[in-house]
Order: structure tokens, then C-alpha cells, then sequence
């Protein structure tokens, strides 16, 4: 009876001293992430959650502050001037409009990665030393693109602890929204010239067939080609990259 008495005991001993080294480890390997104290814990748990959202809208953010809006709408408009419904297709187009940011934004990305982020892993600057100077090329570039219009009425909208002071830099709340309205109005300012001269070819292919009495066969499908063939013969890719570009200098 001792002997299986004894047994029970001994195994929920072990169980229990398994169980106070286990909790013993985890405070450790918890102590070892995360310092003591309830602040420093919890601003290391708000910077991991402003971190990964910042990953989780990377490609908005792309897209806000650089060139890439104003190459996809004229791309897209190229294609609607074409009367080309998936050619060329979607990753063709998203894929060059993304080369040709990188490009233009290339002067600005390598300042932003020696002023701000390689000091940062360096551990030269602090991070809030290291947000000011990522975003400063940033801010300068879009300042140059912006229209004066656009910024005031973001800044007209603004609250007044916002809004830019006199010898204060603008507020990246108004700067921002402000660039991407002017990107898109210039967007669809160059869409205009490039589906002017295909709405002209197709104005006189759907005369001619409504004179020659061809009632019932699409004009579109009759000025495909010679819309195709045009923008080949006068070299449009060519002008159309070289134009979007200069368009930044």
C-alpha cells in the first residue's frame, strides 16, 4: 500500500517541478525580450504594431508619395485610346510604371537611404532623427509636383493645429493628399493628348464606313489596326516614357 501511495506522489512532484521550470524559463525568455516596466513594454509592443503597419500599406504609401499614379493613369488611358481591353496586360503595365518610379524616384530614394535609414541601423541617429530625414527628400519632391491650388485647399480644410505657420515646413497630412490630387489631375491632363489623336482615326473610319453604307460593321473593329499601326510608325512608346519623365525634371 506505502509503495503505491508513494507512486502518485512522486509523479505529481515531478509534474510540479517540471511545471515551476517551465514558468521559470518563459519569465526568463519574456524578461529577455521586453525590459521591466509596463511603459517601456508597451512601447516596444506599439512600435511592432506601427511597424507592421506601416509593411501592411507599403504599397499605398508607394504610390501617395512618388510618380507611379501619374504613369498608371496614362498607361491606362493609352490602352482605353487603343481599344485594347487586357493588352497589354495589367502586370505588363503595373510592372513598367513601377521601373519607371524607381527611376524617376531614384535620387530621392538613395537620399532618403543615406541621410535616414542606414544611420539608423548604424545606430548613428535616433529614430525620430531618422524619420525627419527619410522624409524630407520625400517632402521636397513633392513640393516640387504639387500645385499651389490643391495645397491651399487642404490647408483651407485643415485644422488649426495643422494648418502651416509662417517659416514652418507643410504638414505631410496636407502635403500629401494635396500631391496625389495634382498627380491625378496631371494624369488625366496627359490621358487627354494621348486619346486625341485615336478618337480623331476613329471619327474618320466610322465616317467612311457610314458613307460607303457599311451600317453594321463596328467602326472600331475597322480602326484597330490603323490606331495599332499608327502609334508604331511615330515610335509612341518611345515618346510617351520620354514625355512622362521629362515630365518630373
Amino acid at each position: 500500500m506505502k509503495k503505491r501511495l508513494l507512486t502518485p506522489l512522486v509523479l505529481v512532484g515531478l509534474l510540479l517541478g517540471l511545471g515551476g521550470t517551465a514558468m521559470a524559463q518563459q519569465g526568463s525568455l519574456l524578461e529577455g525580450l521586453i525590459p521591466q516596466g509596463s511603459a517601456s513594454s508597451s512601447g516596444q509592443i506599439i512600435q511592432m504594431l506601427a511597424a507592421l503597419t506601416v509593411l501592411s500599406v507599403a504599397p499605398g504609401i508607394l504610390m501617395m508619395v512618388t510618380s507611379f499614379t501619374r504613369f498608371a493613369i496614362a498607361f491606362s488611358m493609352l490602352r482605353a485610346g487603343l481599344g485594347l481591353q487586357t493588352t497589354p496586360a495589367n502586370l505588363v503595365m503595373i510592372s513598367l510604371a513601377l521601373f519607371m518610379t524607381f527611376y524617376v524616384m531614384a535620387p530621392v530614394f538613395d537620399r532618403a537611404w543615406q541621410n535616414g535609414v542606414q544611420p539608423l541601423v548604424n545606430n548613428q541617429i535616433t529614430q525620430d532623427v531618422a524619420i525627419n530625414e527619410i522624409t524630407a527628400p520625400f517632402r521636397e519632391f513633392m513640393l516640387r509636383q504639387v500645385r499651389d491650388k490643391d495645397l491651399r485647399l487642404f490647408e483651407d480644410l485643415a485644422d488649426e493645429s495643422f494648418r502651416t505657420q509662417a517659416n514652418q515646413v507643410v504638414d505631410l497630412r496636407i502635403l500629401v493628399p494635396a500631391f496625389m490630387i495634382s498627380e491625378l489631375r496631371r494624369g488625366f491632363e496627359i490621358g487627354f493628348l494621348i486619346v486625341l489623336p485615336f478618337l480623331v482615326i476613329d471619327l474618320i473610319v466610322a465616317t467612311l464606313t457610314m458613307s460607303m453604307g457599311m451600317m453594321m460593321l463596328p467602326p472600331t473593329v475597322l480602326s484597330l489596326p490603323f490606331k495599332i499601326l499608327f502609334f508604331v510608325l511615330i515610335d509612341g512608346w518611345n515618346i510617351l516614357v520620354g514625355s512622362l519623365i521629362r515630365s518630373y525634371s
